[in-house]
C-alpha cells in the first residue's frame, strides 16, 4: 500500500512502512471480523453500511475479483509438501508460535476445531451461515473447555455450541446463553484469513493444522 501524504510504501499484512519517509513506522493493528452481511446484520441490527460513491465507481473491483485473483499465479510459493499456494487459511499467532488452519477443515458437519497455539487453548468456529469464522480462547476460569457443535432441534432454535464441562449453550459471539456458564463470554483471538503462500511468507515457521 502507498499513502498519499508521504508516498511511503506499507506492507499489507504487517502494517509496517518498508520504504519512503515513514520507513520503520508501524500501524496499529485493529481487530477485524469477516462475516457474511446477513449474519452481521442479524448481530448488529442498528449497524450502518459504508455505501459506494458513484464518482469512484470505476475504481472499485468487480464482484468477480476474488475468483479472478484466486486463479492468478503467485510470485512466491509455500513450502513444498505443504498446502497449495492459493489454499485459504485462517492464521493464528500466539506466544511466538504460528498456526495455519485450512478453511476447508471447517464444515457444517465439523464446525469446531480445537487446538493449542503457544500456550493458549483455542477454538475455531464456523458460524451459522456456514461461511463466517471466529477464533476464541477456550480458557475459562482457569480451565480449558472443549466444545462441540449442537444441531438445533427445530428451525426456530438458536444456533449454539455446547461445552463438555457444564453443557452450557454458547452463541457464535462467544457468550453463554444457557447453563452454568450463562452470562460468561470467551475471549476473542485475533485471526487472519489469508492465502497460504502469503501467510507462510510472513510466518515462515508456521505449522499447518493436519487433524
Amino acid at each position: 500500500m502507498r499513502d498519499e501524504e508521504t508516498g511511503s510504501y506499507w506492507q499489507q499484512v504487517t502494517g509496517s512502512a518498508i520504504a519512503g519517509p515513514l520507513k520503520g513506522v508501524q500501524l496499529t493493528l485493529l481487530p477485524q471480523d469477516e462475516l457474511s452481511f446477513a449474519l452481521w446484520k442479524k448481530e448488529q441490527p442498528n449497524g450502518t453500511v459504508l455505501a459506494p460513491l458513484k464518482r469512484y465507481a470505476a475504481d472499485y473491483e468487480p464482484a468477480t475479483w476474488e475468483d479472478r485473483i484466486g486463479k492468478m499465479p503467485t510470485v512466491i510459493h509455500g513450502r513444498k509438501g505443504s498446502l497449495a499456494d492459493r489454499d485459504t487459511i485462517i492464521g493464528v499467532v500466539n506466544g511466538g508460535a504460528a498456526q495455519a488452519y485450512p478453511l476447508n477443515k471447517l464444515t457444517a458437519q465439523s464446525p469446531v476445531l480445537l487446538d493449542v497455539v503457544g500456550d493458549e487453548p483455542i477454538m475455531l468456529v464456523l458460524g451459522p451461515d456456514k461461511k463466517s469464522v471466529r477464533v476464541f480462547s477456550r480458557q475459562v476460569a482457569g480451565r480449558a473447555l472443549e466444545f462441540y457443535g449442537h444441531s438445533a432441534a427445530n428451525a426456530n432454535d438458536p444456533w449454539t455450541l455446547v461445552d463438555d464441562a457444564t453443557l452450557s449453550g454458547w452463541t457464535f459471539d462467544g457468550c453463554a446463553v444457557s447453563g452454568e456458564m450463562k452470562g460468561q463470554c470467551l475471549t476473542r483471538v485475533f485471526a487472519l484469513k489469508d492465502y497460504w503462500f502469503d501467510w507462510q511468507h510472513y510466518h515462515p515457521q508456521s505449522a499447518v493444522y493436519r487433524h
